[in-house]
């Protein structure tokens, strides 16, 4: 006798408690491969659920969603931030769907929410060559721990890494190709595997650092304390945000990210004649477009098009 298999039974519920959304959230970050995007990830739906839970308790539906994509514009984010936070809470619904905790109807409303508009392209900050050749030379010292900031700051500049990239490097990773020093087989963003070469300068930064530091093996950069003594298996991202931030606060540079760092080599390779294809490699970028917002190659704004339009004063008057 041949049974019928029994169909997965809708759910009609409408409303998502906190015990609801926290295990759906936990279903989320479990799906996602990147270290990176479970920070992201989590920190969109936990502001999600913060706002949710605070209105009145309506159905979890397109609705709702609206609702809340209006509070975000109010806060004037950036539409790209918006739309981050947005596609965060359409995972959030189609998982509390998949658990049964949610009819699969509302989760298809909210799939319908349009995101915010894009009205143009932030370009970033970046640093000119001048600004970078005095932001390396604030670590001047001859201690352990500013040859390691100068270590730090090279790599970053001259390699256009993340700051989880960064912190992830190990000796293994150093080899050489084509009598070249690289950084091997790197694993980026999304699981993405590269090879990153490495300038002579960078390397001699390395050096001077894994030198002092008695470093042989294992992690590159670590922690070092007020006397000198390096320890810890690894530093951590928010120490490689403190140290940039501290050095150019020295070199009278404001509001200067890590991921400043790394668009300043992109726009820096580019300047001396470095091709888009070549950049891409070096920044791990699946798509050209992503490295043509770094370079702000569609818009030039060293010799821009309204320099010289004719209304500029007379140099030679007095």
């Amino acid at each position: 006798m041949i049974q019928k298999r029994k169909s997965k039974k809708r759910s009609t519920r409408t409303v998502l408690r906190l015990p609801d959304l926290d295990h759906s959230k936990l279903s989320v970050l479990q799906s996602l491969g990147s270290v990176a995007s479970k920070r992201t990830y989590a920190g969109a739906i936990e502001d999600f659920i913060t706002w949710y839970c605070s209105e009145p308790r309506l159905a979890f539906g397109r609705t709702v969603v609206l609702r809340y994509r209006y509070e975000l514009e109010a806060r004037r984010l950036a539409p790209a931030t918006i739309n981050l936070r947005l596609a965060a809470v359409r995972r959030l619904a189609y998982e509390a769907s998949d658990n049964g905790l949610l009819n699969p109807d509302m989760a298809a409303g909210i799939r319908r929410v349009k995101g915010a508009k894009r009205l143009g392209m932030r370009l970033g900050n970046w640093l000119t060559a001048a600004q970078g050749k005095s932001l390396l030379a604030v670590p001047s010292g001859n201690s352990t721990r500013d040859k390691r900031d100068h270590a730090i700051l090279a790599v970053l500049l001259g390699c256009g890494l993340r700051r989880a990239e960064l912190t992830g490097l190990t000796l293994g990773h150093l080899q050489q190709r084509d009598d070249h020093w690289a950084i091997v087989n790197l694993y980026g963003k999304g699981g993405h595997i590269r090879t990153v070469p490495v300038p002579i300068w960078v390397k001699e930064a390395l050096d001077r650092w894994l030198d002092a530091a008695a470093i042989t093996e294992g992690t590159i950069f670590r922690r070092v304390s007020r006397m000198g003594t390096v320890w810890g298996p690894k530093i951590s991202e928010k120490l490689v945000w403190s140290i940039v931030r501290q050095r150019a606060k020295v070199a009278g540079i404001d509001q200067l990210a890590p991921h400043d760092l790394r668009r300043t080599c992109a726009r820096l390779c580019h300047a001396a004649g470095g091709e888009l294809e070549q950049i891409q490699f070096l920044l791990g970028h699946r798509s050209a477009e992503t490295t043509e917002r770094y370079l702000g190659s569609r818009q030039r704004i060293v010799a821009a098009v309204n320099d010289k339009i004719g209304l500029e004063p007379d140099s030679r008057a007095p």
